[in-house]
Protein backbone atom coordinates (compact mmCIF):
# COMPACT_ATOMS: atom_id res chain seq x y z
CA UNK A 1 0.00 0.00 0.00
CA UNK A 2 1.13 3.47 -1.07
CA UNK A 3 2.83 5.40 1.49
CA UNK A 4 3.06 8.74 0.51
CA UNK A 5 -0.09 9.94 -1.51
CA UNK A 6 1.07 13.42 -2.17
CA UNK A 7 1.45 14.05 -5.94
CA UNK A 8 2.35 17.58 -6.07
CA UNK A 9 5.06 17.20 -3.64
CA UNK A 10 8.70 15.61 -3.24
CA UNK A 11 8.86 11.75 -2.11
CA UNK A 12 12.31 12.31 -1.86
CA UNK A 13 15.31 11.49 -4.25
CA UNK A 14 14.47 10.59 -7.73
CA UNK A 15 11.25 9.00 -7.64
CA UNK A 16 9.31 9.28 -10.46
CA UNK A 17 5.67 9.30 -8.99
CA UNK A 18 4.23 12.19 -11.20
CA UNK A 19 2.41 10.74 -14.19
CA UNK A 20 0.43 12.16 -16.88
CA UNK A 21 -2.78 10.52 -15.77
CA UNK A 22 -2.35 13.10 -12.41
CA UNK A 23 -1.97 16.32 -14.09
CA UNK A 24 -4.96 15.07 -16.70
CA UNK A 25 -7.40 15.06 -14.05
CA UNK A 26 -6.53 18.12 -12.61
CA UNK A 27 -7.00 19.52 -15.73
CA UNK A 28 -10.06 17.79 -16.94
CA UNK A 29 -11.43 18.85 -13.00
CA UNK A 30 -10.72 22.23 -14.16
CA UNK A 31 -11.56 22.83 -17.49
CA UNK A 32 -13.98 19.90 -17.89
CA UNK A 33 -13.89 16.19 -19.64
CA UNK A 34 -15.00 17.10 -22.93
CA UNK A 35 -12.26 17.88 -26.04
CA UNK A 36 -12.11 21.58 -26.95
CA UNK A 37 -10.15 23.95 -28.96
CA UNK A 38 -7.65 26.06 -26.62
CA UNK A 39 -7.93 29.77 -27.18
CA UNK A 40 -3.85 30.14 -28.24
CA UNK A 41 -2.45 29.55 -31.40
CA UNK A 42 -4.67 29.70 -34.76
CA UNK A 43 -7.83 28.92 -32.75
CA UNK A 44 -9.61 30.91 -34.84
CA UNK A 45 -8.66 28.98 -38.06
CA UNK A 46 -10.62 26.49 -39.43
CA UNK A 47 -9.69 22.87 -41.26
CA UNK A 48 -9.44 23.75 -44.97
CA UNK A 49 -9.75 21.09 -48.37
CA UNK A 50 -5.85 21.48 -49.79
CA UNK A 51 -7.65 19.16 -52.76
CA UNK A 52 -10.00 16.73 -53.32
CA UNK A 53 -8.03 14.15 -51.09
CA UNK A 54 -6.38 16.21 -48.17
CA UNK A 55 -7.87 18.16 -45.53
CA UNK A 56 -5.32 20.78 -43.23
CA UNK A 57 -5.74 20.80 -39.55
CA UNK A 58 -4.85 23.93 -38.52
CA UNK A 59 -2.04 23.90 -35.80
CA UNK A 60 -4.62 23.90 -33.15
CA UNK A 61 -4.09 23.37 -29.39
CA UNK A 62 -6.70 21.29 -28.14
CA UNK A 63 -7.30 19.29 -24.89
CA UNK A 64 -9.57 16.01 -24.41
CA UNK A 65 -9.81 15.02 -20.80
CA UNK A 66 -7.37 16.87 -19.15
CA UNK A 67 -4.69 15.75 -21.79
CA UNK A 68 -3.08 18.20 -23.77
CA UNK A 69 -2.58 18.35 -27.73
CA UNK A 70 -0.21 20.10 -29.28
CA UNK A 71 -0.51 20.16 -33.45
CA UNK A 72 2.92 21.89 -34.04
CA UNK A 73 2.35 22.68 -37.64
CA UNK A 74 -1.00 22.49 -39.96
CA UNK A 75 -1.11 19.24 -40.90
CA UNK A 76 -2.99 17.39 -44.13
CA UNK A 77 -5.10 14.59 -43.50
CA UNK A 78 -5.66 12.52 -46.15
CA UNK A 79 -9.14 10.89 -47.12
CA UNK A 80 -10.35 8.65 -50.00
CA UNK A 81 -12.19 10.25 -53.15
CA UNK A 82 -16.09 10.12 -53.33
CA UNK A 83 -17.83 8.22 -55.90
CA UNK A 84 -19.77 9.88 -58.37
CA UNK A 85 -23.58 9.96 -57.63
CA UNK A 86 -23.04 8.89 -54.17
CA UNK A 87 -22.85 11.39 -50.81
CA UNK A 88 -20.71 10.69 -48.30
CA UNK A 89 -19.62 12.00 -44.54
CA UNK A 90 -16.18 11.81 -43.33
CA UNK A 91 -14.52 12.11 -40.36
CA UNK A 92 -11.31 13.35 -39.12
CA UNK A 93 -10.23 12.67 -35.57
CA UNK A 94 -7.58 13.45 -33.16
CA UNK A 95 -7.05 9.62 -31.87
CA UNK A 96 -6.00 9.11 -28.12
CA UNK A 97 -3.78 5.78 -27.76
CA UNK A 98 -2.45 3.64 -25.29
CA UNK A 99 -0.19 1.07 -25.71
CA UNK A 100 -1.21 -0.76 -22.51
CA UNK A 101 2.39 -3.23 -22.86
CA UNK A 102 4.60 -0.04 -22.79
CA UNK A 103 2.36 2.44 -21.14
CA UNK A 104 3.11 4.75 -24.09
CA UNK A 105 0.16 7.85 -25.06
CA UNK A 106 -0.01 8.80 -28.61
CA UNK A 107 -2.12 11.15 -30.45
CA UNK A 108 -2.44 10.79 -33.96
CA UNK A 109 -5.31 12.88 -37.16
CA UNK A 110 -7.16 9.70 -38.64
CA UNK A 111 -10.00 9.92 -41.52
CA UNK A 112 -12.70 7.97 -40.27
CA UNK A 113 -14.73 7.28 -44.11
CA UNK A 114 -18.40 7.64 -43.72
CA UNK A 115 -20.86 5.33 -46.03
CA UNK A 116 -21.60 6.37 -49.15
CA UNK A 117 -25.48 7.03 -49.97
CA UNK A 118 -27.47 8.78 -52.63
CA UNK A 119 -29.11 10.76 -50.66
CA UNK A 120 -28.65 10.58 -46.57
CA UNK A 121 -25.42 10.14 -45.75
CA UNK A 122 -24.10 9.57 -42.16
CA UNK A 123 -21.35 10.14 -39.91
CA UNK A 124 -19.03 6.77 -39.47
CA UNK A 125 -18.63 5.31 -36.06
CA UNK A 126 -16.02 6.06 -33.96
CA UNK A 127 -14.23 5.47 -30.88
CA UNK A 128 -16.37 6.86 -27.92
CA UNK A 129 -14.81 5.26 -24.44
CA UNK A 130 -13.54 7.44 -21.76
CA UNK A 131 -9.84 7.66 -21.32
CA UNK A 132 -10.26 8.82 -17.73
CA UNK A 133 -12.72 5.61 -17.33
CA UNK A 134 -9.74 3.25 -18.73
CA UNK A 135 -10.44 3.03 -22.41
CA UNK A 136 -7.13 3.33 -24.47
CA UNK A 137 -8.56 3.79 -27.81
CA UNK A 138 -10.70 7.25 -27.64
CA UNK A 139 -11.52 9.63 -30.41
CA UNK A 140 -11.84 13.39 -30.22
CA UNK A 141 -14.07 14.75 -33.71
CA UNK A 142 -12.45 17.56 -34.68
CA UNK A 143 -14.27 17.84 -38.20
CA UNK A 144 -17.10 16.73 -40.70
CA UNK A 145 -15.90 16.48 -44.21
CA UNK A 146 -19.42 16.41 -47.04
CA UNK A 147 -18.92 14.86 -50.09
CA UNK A 148 -20.95 15.13 -52.91
CA UNK A 149 -19.82 12.75 -55.85
CA UNK A 150 -16.06 13.19 -55.80
CA UNK A 151 -16.51 16.81 -54.64
CA UNK A 152 -15.83 18.43 -51.00
CA UNK A 153 -18.87 20.35 -50.89
CA UNK A 154 -18.31 21.61 -46.88
CA UNK A 155 -16.69 21.47 -43.58
CA UNK A 156 -18.04 21.29 -40.31
CA UNK A 157 -15.61 22.08 -38.02
CA UNK A 158 -17.11 19.97 -34.43
CA UNK A 159 -14.89 21.01 -31.43
CA UNK A 160 -15.61 23.87 -29.31
CA UNK A 161 -13.07 26.71 -28.35
CA UNK A 162 -12.64 26.44 -24.62
CA UNK A 163 -12.44 29.68 -23.01
CA UNK A 164 -10.38 30.91 -20.79
CA UNK A 165 -10.82 32.34 -17.31
CA UNK A 166 -10.25 36.11 -18.63
CA UNK A 167 -13.11 35.65 -20.99
CA UNK A 168 -15.07 34.42 -18.24
CA UNK A 169 -14.72 36.94 -15.53
CA UNK A 170 -15.32 39.96 -18.28
CA UNK A 171 -18.70 37.67 -19.15
CA UNK A 172 -19.46 38.27 -15.19
CA UNK A 173 -18.11 41.64 -15.11
CA UNK A 174 -21.44 44.56 -15.12
CA UNK A 175 -21.43 46.57 -18.15
CA UNK A 176 -23.04 50.13 -17.86
CA UNK A 177 -25.07 52.25 -20.77
CA UNK A 178 -27.57 54.69 -21.27
CA UNK A 179 -30.50 54.84 -23.50
CA UNK A 180 -32.66 58.46 -23.58
CA UNK A 181 -36.27 57.81 -22.82
CA UNK A 182 -38.43 59.59 -25.54
CA UNK A 183 -40.96 62.36 -24.04
CA UNK A 184 -38.12 62.80 -21.10
CA UNK A 185 -35.48 64.63 -19.93
CA UNK A 186 -33.90 61.71 -18.10
CA UNK A 187 -32.22 58.23 -19.19
CA UNK A 188 -32.93 54.50 -18.95
CA UNK A 189 -29.85 53.01 -17.28
CA UNK A 190 -28.89 49.23 -19.35
CA UNK A 191 -26.55 46.61 -17.20
CA UNK A 192 -25.08 44.17 -19.12
CA UNK A 193 -23.39 41.04 -17.41
CA UNK A 194 -22.28 38.55 -20.43
CA UNK A 195 -25.46 38.37 -22.49
CA UNK A 196 -28.01 39.71 -20.62
CA UNK A 197 -29.07 43.25 -20.40
CA UNK A 198 -31.38 44.47 -17.83
CA UNK A 199 -33.23 48.18 -18.30
CA UNK A 200 -34.57 50.29 -15.30
CA UNK A 201 -35.48 54.18 -14.94
CA UNK A 202 -37.62 55.48 -12.40
CA UNK A 203 -38.53 59.15 -14.49
CA UNK A 204 -41.05 62.07 -15.20
CA UNK A 205 -42.38 62.33 -18.62
CA UNK A 206 -42.05 66.17 -20.22
CA UNK A 207 -44.45 65.17 -22.62
CA UNK A 208 -47.73 64.01 -23.85
CA UNK A 209 -47.96 60.63 -26.55
CA UNK A 210 -51.28 59.24 -26.87
CA UNK A 211 -52.14 55.88 -28.21
CA UNK A 212 -48.73 55.17 -30.49
CA UNK A 213 -48.68 52.20 -32.19
CA UNK A 214 -45.00 50.83 -33.50
CA UNK A 215 -43.64 54.93 -33.82
CA UNK A 216 -39.99 55.04 -34.31
CA UNK A 217 -38.33 57.40 -31.71
CA UNK A 218 -34.98 59.17 -32.38
CA UNK A 219 -33.15 57.48 -29.34
CA UNK A 220 -30.88 54.37 -30.50
CA UNK A 221 -29.76 51.82 -27.87
CA UNK A 222 -26.39 51.83 -27.95
CA UNK A 223 -23.93 49.31 -29.27
CA UNK A 224 -23.11 46.43 -27.14
CA UNK A 225 -26.59 46.66 -25.63
CA UNK A 226 -28.61 45.80 -28.84
CA UNK A 227 -30.45 42.70 -28.53
CA UNK A 228 -29.56 39.47 -30.70
CA UNK A 229 -30.71 39.19 -34.06
CA UNK A 230 -33.69 36.69 -33.36
CA UNK A 231 -35.13 38.69 -30.30
CA UNK A 232 -35.97 41.84 -29.46
CA UNK A 233 -35.33 44.53 -26.42
CA UNK A 234 -38.76 45.15 -24.43
CA UNK A 235 -38.80 48.07 -21.52
CA UNK A 236 -41.87 48.46 -19.99
CA UNK A 237 -43.06 51.50 -18.32
CA UNK A 238 -46.03 52.52 -16.19
CA UNK A 239 -46.67 55.68 -14.44
CA UNK A 240 -47.99 56.52 -10.91
CA UNK A 241 -51.42 56.52 -11.38
CA UNK A 242 -51.83 53.42 -13.12
CA UNK A 243 -53.68 55.49 -16.54
CA UNK A 244 -50.56 55.71 -18.52
CA UNK A 245 -49.01 52.42 -20.03
CA UNK A 246 -46.57 51.83 -22.89
CA UNK A 247 -43.65 49.48 -24.18
CA UNK A 248 -40.26 49.97 -26.02
CA UNK A 249 -38.90 47.74 -28.52
CA UNK A 250 -35.38 47.77 -29.68
CA UNK A 251 -34.24 46.09 -33.07
CA UNK A 252 -31.04 44.40 -33.34
CA UNK A 253 -29.98 47.93 -35.10
CA UNK A 254 -30.62 49.76 -31.74
CA UNK A 255 -33.87 51.52 -33.55
CA UNK A 256 -36.30 51.93 -31.01
CA UNK A 257 -39.70 51.84 -31.17
CA UNK A 258 -42.58 53.46 -29.04
CA UNK A 259 -46.38 51.66 -28.35
CA UNK A 260 -48.63 53.10 -25.74
CA UNK A 261 -49.78 55.97 -23.63
CA UNK A 262 -48.08 58.23 -21.30
CA UNK A 263 -48.99 62.28 -19.61
CA UNK A 264 -46.93 64.66 -18.77
CA UNK A 265 -46.03 64.74 -15.21
CA UNK A 266 -46.87 61.45 -14.35
CA UNK A 267 -43.95 58.95 -12.68
CA UNK A 268 -43.00 56.28 -14.39
CA UNK A 269 -41.34 53.37 -13.76
CA UNK A 270 -39.47 51.62 -16.56
CA UNK A 271 -37.91 47.82 -17.32
CA UNK A 272 -36.87 45.41 -19.57
CA UNK A 273 -34.25 42.16 -19.97
CA UNK A 274 -33.02 40.84 -23.03
CA UNK A 275 -30.21 38.93 -24.68
CA UNK A 276 -27.51 40.80 -26.40
CA UNK A 277 -25.99 39.47 -29.93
Amino acid sequence: MATNLLVTGSHGGDDPHVESKHDALMHAAMLGRGGYILKTRNWTMKPTAKDANNITIPAWDLVVEGRQIYIAAPTDVNIQSGSQGQKRRDLIVARYALNSGTGVETVTLEAIKGKPSAATPADPGIETGSIIGGAIVSDLPLCRVNLDGITITSIDTLVNVMQPLEDVWDSLTPVTGQVRMPYSDRYITLVRVGRIVTAYAYITLTSNFTQTSNVSVNETIPEGFRPSGDSRAVMRGTDNSGAGSFYLYGTPAGKMVLNGTGYTGRFVGISGCWITA
